[in-house]
């Protein structure tokens, strides 16, 4: 079979499959009397019949194994999508949410039955307020900024408590984007800082910008440059003599567990991305888990419920004056199982080494790459670091969208291109801890061989990619003019 046909068949339809003899299930001879559809269903009988794929079992298995080898994760290859942390997921945590105990559970049993489960969510919480330094919990949030949203929405009932009308919140410009988005859907209104000369907050600036309409401020730390803040705790410090608070965005923990908490830092609200930090599965579109952790003081306005314990037993109760409830019944378990799976596991000195070889890693490629692209900000990184191709694009014309595609053909996903918006040709690169040297000296190699390939044949980088089931797509459309409903054609199997 030739390369392109093996191409084709793998973008095939399941509709485009099969032949209109063909047939997964063959169903017996009724033996009952055949009732009259049109007397049993009335107006509801088709007058058509539906459009579906006439395949065979085999052909099924064969298409849907097909799909799925044209899925790119952890599990397959390098993936140094930075701001993303996307460690491999280990599949103790996959087999500890598929226990009977924990799987075959309701959310509406009573809590005298479920006291392991109501257990476990309390360890986790108890776990999660150490590693943050703050005391009091929510699982409910089922992403990181449903998270986020959470915390804001917490510190906005703190400060109408208090009869505190504050209008706006600061949010540095290397800020994740989910952050003025959640701001806006607060109510609040969007105040950027910019970053000073070595990439932290410019503390002027934030002098500045502060005044008694300030609600709070939202930022993480290390930032998006992969930058630990050097003034951090003044930074802090300057918003809570404002009367603010200040929201920590626990997207980039996964390079301070067991070093440094959060709560130590100043902050007084956060939401950990359990996928980023604690292995459970990332995106797809399947359930997800934000927890928040808050200061003593913004406890009693955490989501209905939290799980206390009573003496020896465990059971759901409502913070004093909560702001509602954010996600039905707890939130979503089997992912807090993967990540108290994986907390136990690893354990306390082990976040702490887990720490420790994210920011090892990410400097060992960043210290193989910096004379092959340029690295905007001179100084040790830590989980991430920013690049930028900017100087290819001047020279030869090769933009940063080129060198990711280009590094599709050597195996490797793409690392966050364009982001942070601070960064002309930004490229984020952050390797994790959980893929070994030769993985990051293939890596580094790579975008050597693409750093040279810009300068000697640009026009190469400019069509790439060539080994994948697809060349380039036109993204721009995809993203505007969307497709994603088949209809039947004239060459396409119909319903006989």
């Amino acid at each position: 079979m030739s390369t392109d046909r093996t191409y084709r068949d793998l973008g095939r339809l399941i509709f485009e499959t099969g032949a209109p003899e063909s047939a997964c299930v063959t169903p017996p001879a009724l033996d009952v009397p055949e009732p009259d559809l049109q007397t049993v269903l009335g107006d509801a009988v088709r007058r058509e019949p539906p459009a579906l794929p006439h395949v065979t079992e085999v052909e099924i298995a064969r298409h849907y194994e097909r799909l799925a080898g044209l899925n790119f994760g952890v599990d397959t290859g390098f993936y140094p999508l930075g701001s993303c942390t996307m460690k491999y997921n280990p599949r103790i945590g996959e087999r500890a949410c598929r226990l009977d105990g924990f799987a075959n559970l309701h959310p509406y049993q009573p809590a005298e039955s479920v006291q392991g489960a109501l257990r476990l969510m309390h360890e986790l919480q108890e776990a999660l307020a150490e590693l943050s330094g703050l005391p009091a919990v929510t699982l409910q949030p089922a992403a990181g900024a449903h998270g986020e949203l959470t915390g804001l929405m917490v510190i906005r009932a703190y400060h109408e408590s208090r009869g505190d009308a504050r209008r706006r919140v600061l949010v540095p410009d290397s800020a994740h984007g989910t952050n003025p988005a959640t701001v806006a859907m607060c109510g609040y209104e969007v105040t950027q800082v910019p970053s000073d000369e070595r990439g932290g907050v410019d503390v002027e600036a934030l002098k500045a910008a502060l005044g008694p309409d300030v609600a709070a401020i939202m930022l993480t730390n290390p930032n998006t440059l992969g930058l630990f803040d050097e003034n951090i705790l003044e930074v802090t410090r300057l918003v809570h003599e404002a009367g603010a608070l200040a929201y920590y965005d626990g997207a980039n923990m996964n390079a301070i567990m067991g070093k440094v908490r959060p709560g130590d830092m100043g902050f007084d609200a956060v939401h950990i991305n359990l996928h980023k930090t604690f292995g459970t599965p990332h995106g797809g579109g399947g359930p997800g888990a934000g927890p928040v952790c808050v200061r003593e003081s913004l406890a009693e306005f955490l989501p209905d419920p939290v799980v206390v314990k009573d003496g020896d037993r465990y059971v759901f109760a409502r913070p004093a004056r909560a702001i509602g409830r954010m996600r039905s019944f707890a939130g979503n378990f089997g992912v807090l199982v993967r990540a108290y799976a994986y907390i136990r596991g690893v354990g306390g000195d082990g976040l702490a080494e887990v720490s420790e070889q994210a920011v090892v890693s990410a400097n060992y490629v960043m210290a193989r790459l910096k004379d092959a692209y340029d690295v905007p900000y001179e100084r040790s990184c830590m989980h991430e670091f920013v690049a930028s191709g900017a100087r290819f694009r001047k020279e030869h014309g090769v933009r940063t969208l080129d060198i990711a595609k280009r590094l599709l053909d050597y195996g490797v996903h793409p690392p966050t291109v364009y982001f942070p918006l601070i960064v002309d040709e930004a490229l984020m690169i952050e390797p994790t801890e959980t893929e070994s040297l030769e993985t990051l000296d293939a890596f580094v190699d790579a975008m050597r061989a693409i750093a040279e390939e810009a300068e000697q044949d640009p026009d190469r980088l400019r069509g790439a990619p060539y080994t994948t089931p697809v060349r380039r797509l036109d993204e721009a459309r995809a993203v505007k003019e969307p497709d994603l409903a088949w209809r039947p054609t004239e060459t396409a199997p119909r319903e006989a």
